[in-house]
């Protein structure tokens, strides 16, 4: 099986702001960071998605067919999504900067969480047979899948830099 995965364009938010699962929108430059995507990738029938928009909006414009699946989303971040991150209280976020692996943010997930999550649907796409697969998702979520093919841990996956709109290729 090839996978691809792309990593959404920039969204439209400062810098120093946590998000996650915040459905932002896609910052001004959308039109200009899609276009090398499409040329890529072309049009394609089927594609899987986050169903946040920063991601939906550039499946939508990829694939005829769009599947939406939850699994693709970005680590909850819970009580600390849309704050500046030097705005959350230090005894709040030492802990999980202790140990981001195990421990989740305020009412959010784990890393740990996250890769199951992400686990369960790279095993569902082995299973189905499919040759070529394509996915819009967030950063984390790449890292993870990396993280799995090249049978890292979880605290190395963030070797891995990726821009906005990056397209990486794996063959399973």
């Amino acid at each position: 099986m090839e996978l691809v995965l792309i990593r959404h364009t920039t969204p439209a938010i400062e810098k120093g702001i946590c998000y996650g699962q915040s459905d932002l929108d896609v910052a001004d430059s959308f039109e200009a960071e899609l276009m090398p995507i499409l040329k890529e990738l072309g049009r394609q029938s089927k594609v899987y998605s986050s169903p946040l928009k920063r991601c939906r909006l550039l499946a939508e414009r990829i694939g005829e067919e769009v599947v939406l699946d939850d699994r693709l989303m970005e680590m909850n971040f819970g009580d600390w999504e849309l704050q500046p991150w030097s705005d959350i209280p230090k005894e709040e976020i030492q802990p999980w900067y202790d140990d981001f692996v195990n421990v989740p943010a305020k009412n959010g997930e784990s890393l740990k969480e996250l890769s199951v999550r992400v686990e369960s649907f790279l095993n569902k796409l082995i299973k189905s047979g499919e040759q070529k697969v394509v996915c819009f998702t967030h950063a984390g979520i790449i890292r993870i899948i990396n993280g799995i093919i090249e049978n890292l841990n979880l605290k190395q996956i963030f070797d891995l830099k990726l821009t906005y709109g990056e397209i990486v290729r794996f063959s399973l």
